[in-house]
C-alpha cells in the first residue's frame, strides 16, 4: 500500500475526477485495472497470501507501481520467485560514472578500471594505461584483446592459463543472460577472429568470476607479479571494477611507485601494454 501511495494518478496516467481522495495515490483497483489483473489477486498480493503468479505479472505491477529496481527484486522475493539480475539504475548512472572514476584513481599507483557485462573497457585510471595499454577514452573490449592484440600476448606470461580462465568465467557470464545478444555477438566476432578461443569457447568450461595471477613482462619495468580481481559494482550492477594488486615478487609495488613517479613519467611517454 505504502507504494501505491507514491503514485499519484496523474502519474499512471489516470484522470483525477476532481473528487477528493480519502487516502494518497493510486486505488487497488486502479492498479489491478493498469496491470491488467483481477483486484481480488492484486489484494491478496498485498496481503501476502500464497498465489500463484508469474514473473510477468509481477513486471506489470512494479511498472505501474513505479518501484525501483531493487524494489523489484523485493517483490519476486515476497511472490516466492527467483528475483531477476540487478540492473543500473538510469537516473543514477552519470553521477555513478564520475564516482567510479574518483575510486579507480585512488587506486593509483596500482591498474585499475571498469568494465561493462561484455568486457568492455568503460573507465580506467592512469596506471591502467602505462601497465596494460589502456587508452583513456578509447574502448577496449579486455577479451578480444586477450587473443587479439600481439603485444599483450607477447608480454603476458601466464597468457595460456589465463585465456582459459577468462573463456570460461566470459560463458558463464553469458550463460547468466541467455537471451542477451550481446555476448553473442562478442563471442561469434572472436570464434572468427581467434581459432583459439574458438577451441577454448567449444570445451564449455564454466568458472565464477573471481581472483586470477597475472604475470607480465612490461618493457620499462621488467617482471610484474598480480592478482587480478573482478567484483561487480552494487550501485551499478551492469559494471565490474577489475583490480590489479601487486604481489610481493620482483618488488611490483616498488616498480608501479616509481612508474608514477615524475621520474617515472618521463621514461613511459609511449604506453606499452603487459
Amino acid at each position: 500500500m505504502g507504494r501505491r501511495a507514491r503514485v499519484t494518478p496523474a502519474d499512471a496516467g489516470l484522470p483525477d475526477g476532481g473528487a477528493p481522495r480519502r487516502t494518497p495515490g493510486l486505488r487497488r483497483e486502479e492498479v489491478a485495472v493498469l496491470a491488467g489483473v483481477c483486484l481480488s489477486w492484486y489484494q491478496w498480493l498485498e496481503q501476502g497470501r500464497n498465489i500463484s503468479v508469474s514473473p510477468q505479472v509481477l513486471d506489470s505491477v512494479a511498472r505501474v507501481l513505479r518501484l525501483t529496481n531493487a524494489e523489484r527484486r523485493h517483490l519476486y522475493v515476497l511472490a516466492g520467485l527467483n528475483p531477476p539480475l540487478p540492473e543500473a539504475e538510469p537516473d543514477r548512472q552519470e553521477d555513478t560514472h564520475e564516482s567510479l572514476q574518483r575510486m579507480i584513481d585512488a587506486r593509483m599507483p596500482y591498474p585499475a578500471h571498469i568494465m561493462d557485462q561484455y568486457y568492455n573497457t568503460v573507465l580506467c585510471n592512469d596506471a591502467a594505461a602505462t601497465v596494460l595499454g589502456m587508452k583513456p577514452g578509447i574502448t577496449h573490449n579486455c577479451l578480444v584483446d586477450v587473443f587479439t592484440d600481439p603485444m599483450y600476448r607477447s608480454r603476458a606470461r601466464s597468457w595460456k592459463q589465463n585465456a582459459r580462465t577468462v573463456v570460461a568465467q566470459f560463458r558463464a557470464a553469458c550463460l547468466a543472460s541467455p537471451d542477451d545478444e550481446g555476448f553473442q555477438a562478442v563471442a561469434t566476432q572472436l570464434k572468427a577472429a581467434s581459432p583459439e578461443f574458438a577451441e577454448l569457447w567449444e570445451r564449455r568450461d564454466i568458472e565464477e568470476t573471481g581472483q586470477i595471477r597475472k604475470e607480465m613482462d612490461h618493457l620499462l619495468l621488467g617482471l610484474l607479479f598480480f592478482e587480478s580481481s573482478t567484483m561487480r559494482l552494487p550501485a551499478r550492477p551492469d559494471l565490474s571494477i577489475v583490480l590489479h594488486t601487486p604481489l610481493p615478487e620482483a618488488d611490483t609495488a616498488g616498480k608501479l611507485e616509481w612508474l608514477a613517479s615524475p621520474q617515472g613519467r618521463s621514461g613511459a611517454m609511449h604506453p606499452v601494454a603487459g
